[in-house]
């Protein structure tokens, strides 16, 4: 599980150019409404940063005149009242740059949560085929999480160690230009040495884990397979085949370790020689006369800031990274183009529906024809269903007529007008759908049920229960309609969350309804109830029935054979019995030898 973090963190990254910038600069757009309080934190931030570099100066001055140096300031009480002043001032400043930028971030972050979701809502089913849930809900947590870090305290962070470099470099080489000219002359080479053999370090590391994740595979599969393993009585070779891997892990992991004993220890000696090589030619100036004791302490100070700034920056240079990264992935949801509902036509008048020449390619599968040359004919009220085989392109149908995708050529007409001239929303609003597996939101029964009208009524809701027989059911419940469902509707039983589905069609009042496999999954006594309710749904509706059981579909005007995404036979059940040689006819023969 680490490797795989640290295999995550490193694949985030970015580099940071100026077209990385550009992405991450583009989430600004979300800080915009909130620039005021921005600026005013930005300008806290310059002052807070500021302020507290004159620290190490005020400090040395105070040595100085503890020595019987004069300066502006004569006196130990005044200096150090200058001091306590330095840390009052840039206390206040900092307070307020973190209050200022946590009301910016924390409105703008929010904004952003909205703007993805949103949008992620209106996007096309064919963006969720090619991506996974837990792909999309790391978007609005892990991505806009790091970029509210990025926000709140990289880039303060950033600016204020860039400050601390600058402005400390500039005012060491001003009291100090000598040991300053002796320090650049031997740090940078130990921090460039030390930064070469710390990638060298970290590739070891980088071996010890890959090692590791290799006997852990073996684990993994061993367990998984352990009745194989079993069976065949090879505990033995799968214990020596893992003794080996971890002997590989072993060696791999004390080269590291020797190394990094070597680095280590070469970064203290370095390290540490070199504070003693410029203490040393610091403590000749101040004996020379050339440097002040108080101005030798200003240099210390002011040399441990910009140090600490050095190592601060590369961390924050490597959150930059990721945060490139989030931003990219943020913005890639928020430009993502929209399901097409620019028309302003409202809904249609009634539910005549017409298929015309279809044909049909998912745009995942661009080279397999799922649906070829459909043709359908729907009249209002009409009811017609939809079998054949799984996989013969029932349910695709269904999809197109929601339009859940375009059609690849053809058209799909309601009320002899395409259905893609329709506002999308009046459109979908007037199309109900009793699903195979109903998915329950985890709320009570009430709020699941008025999910097919959130501005229904109480009674509008009570009568929608009662026309779907589910009234009684729920009465029983200690709690009736305020009953929680669970988590997809786990507490209830397939019979009752087929009933609350139905209920929810009722109350949408469609004027086409779909009913996709409403029965398959029912025992007998609840298929004859789920029945009783769907007859009732289906009374002056044009209903599409897709179903298994030919028995269901009967009483259907239409009924339509389909396979391998063609219409193969086309009639009333009585007109299809009576093709002695049909594929209606061995089906239902075929079924009821069966059954």
């Amino acid at each position: 599980m680490a490797k795989r973090r640290e295999r995550l963190q490193e694949e985030e990254k970015r580099p940071v150019n100026k077209s990385s910038l550009n992405k991450l600069l583009g989430v600004f757009q979300f800080v915009t409404p909130y620039k005021t309080r921005f600026v005013l934190g930005m300008v806290c931030l310059i002052f807070s940063s500021t302020i507290l570099l004159s620290f190490p100066y005020l400090a040395g001055k105070l040595v100085d005149v503890s020595q019987g140096k004069t300066w502006y300031l004569n006196s130990i009480n005044q200096l150090t009242l200058a001091l306590v002043f330095v840390l009052l001032v840039q206390s206040i400043f900092s307070f307020l740059r973190v209050y200022l930028f946590a009301q910016v971030n924390e409105r703008a972050m929010a904004d952003v949560r909205q703007a993805v979701f949103s949008n992620m809502l209106s996007l096309p089913l064919s963006f969720f085929d090619s991506r996974r849930v837990g792909e999309l809900t790391s978007r609005i947590t892990s991505d806009v999480s790091m970029l509210q870090d990025t926000f709140s305290t990289t880039l303060a962070e950033v600016f204020r160690q860039v400050a601390t470099l600058l402005i400390g470099t500039a005012v060491i080489f001003f009291i100090t230009p000598k040991l300053t000219l002796f320090m650049l002359g031997t740090f940078p080479v130990l921090v460039v040495v030390a930064l070469v053999f710390g990638r060298f370090i970290r590739k070891l590391s980088k071996d010890t884990q890959d090692s590791l994740a290799k006997a852990n595979v073996i684990v993994e599969e061993t367990l998984q397979t352990i009745n194989v393993v079993k069976a065949f009585t090879n505990e033995l070779l799968e214990s020596t085949r893992y003794s080996k891997s971890l002997n590989g892990v072993v060696s791999v992991a004390l080269k590291a370790a020797t190394y990094r004993g070597a680095f280590f220890s070469f970064v203290i000696f370095a390290l540490f020689g070199g504070i003693v090589g410029v203490m040393w030619y610091g403590a000749t100036l101040v004996q020379e006369g050339g440097l002040t004791v108080g101005d030798l302490l200003s240099f210390i100070l002011y040399t441990t800031f910009i140090g600490g700034s050095i190592a601060g920056l590369g961390d924050l240079y490597g959150q930059l990274q990721r945060a490139i990264g989030a931003s990219e992935r943020v913005l890639e949801i928020i430009e993502e183009s929209p399901e097409n509902n620019q028309s302003k036509t409202d809904a249609f008048t009634d539910g005549d529906i017409k298929f015309q020449n279809v044909s049909f390619f998912y745009p995942s599968r661009p080279g397999v024809e799922v649906l070829s040359n459909i043709d359908l004919t729907i009249s209002r009220g009409q009811k017609i269903a939809l079998i054949g085989p799984s996989g013969a392109g029932k349910s695709t149908i269904i999809q197109l007529l929601m339009r859940y995708y375009p059609v690849s050529e053809g058209s799909i007409l309601i009320s002899d007008k395409d259905i893609s001239d329709y506002n999308l929303k009046s459109y979908r609003d007037q199309i109900g759908i009793v699903p195979q597996e109903v998915i329950l939101f985890g709320g009570s029964i009430y709020e699941n049920i008025a999910y097919g009208n959130p501005e229904a009524s109480k009674e509008q809701v009570l009568e929608a229960a009662k026309k779907a027989y589910a009234h009684d059911f729920i009465e029983a419940f200690p709690e009736s309609y305020d009953t929680l469902v669970g988590e997809r509707g786990i507490k209830l039983s397939g019979g009752q969350r087929q009933r609350i589905a139905i209920a929810r069609a009722v109350l949408k009042d469609p004027k086409v309804l779909i009913l996709d496999e409403a029965t398959s999954a029912l025992d007998t006594e609840a298929e004859l109830q789920v029945q009783t309710a769907i007859e009732e749904l289906m009374k002056g509706r044009t209903t599409i029935i897709i179903a298994h059981r030919l028995a269901t579909i009967r009483q259907a005007d239409t009924i339509a054979i389909i396979q391998k995404g063609k219409v193969v036979e086309l009639g009333s059940h009585q007109q299809l019995l009576e093709k002695d040689e049909g594929i209606y006819h061995h089906l239902l023969k075929l079924q009821f030898q069966v059954s």
